[in-house]
C-alpha cells in the first residue's frame, strides 16, 4: 500500500489565515511594507491560490518549501520585527 503525498487543505487554510492575520497586524500596528509582504505570502498557503497557480502556470510549491517558509516567517515575526516586541509587552 502506497502512502499518498496529499495533505488536507485544513492546514493550508489555518496557516494561511494565521499569516494573513500577522500581515493585517503588521499593516495596522507596525508598517505597511512588511504587512503587504505577509499578505502576499499568505496566498502561498491558501488552497484556492495554490490551485490557481497550478491551473494557470502549471506550478506548485512543494510542501517542504512551505514548511521552511512558514518557520522563517514566524521566526522573523516573533524574533526580529516590532510586532514581536509588541506581543512581548502585551503579555
Amino acid at each position: 500500500m502506497k502512502i499518498q503525498g496529499k495533505h488536507t487543505p485544513v492546514f493550508g487554510w489555518v496557516f494561511g489565515i494565521l499569516v494573513f492575520t500577522v500581515g493585517i497586524l503588521n499593516l495596522i500596528l507596525v508598517h505597511p511594507v512588511p504587512g503587504l509582504v505577509y499578505l502576499l505570502l499568505s496566498l502561498v498557503y491558501l488552497p484556492p491560490a495554490a490551485g490557481w497557480l497550478k491551473e494557470r502556470f502549471a506550478f506548485t510549491i512543494p510542501l517542504l518549501v512551505k514548511i521552511i517558509l512558514g518557520i522563517a516567517i514566524f521566526m522573523f515575526t516573533l524574533g526580529v520585527s516590532d510586532l514581536g516586541e509588541m506581543i512581548d509587552d502585551f503579555f
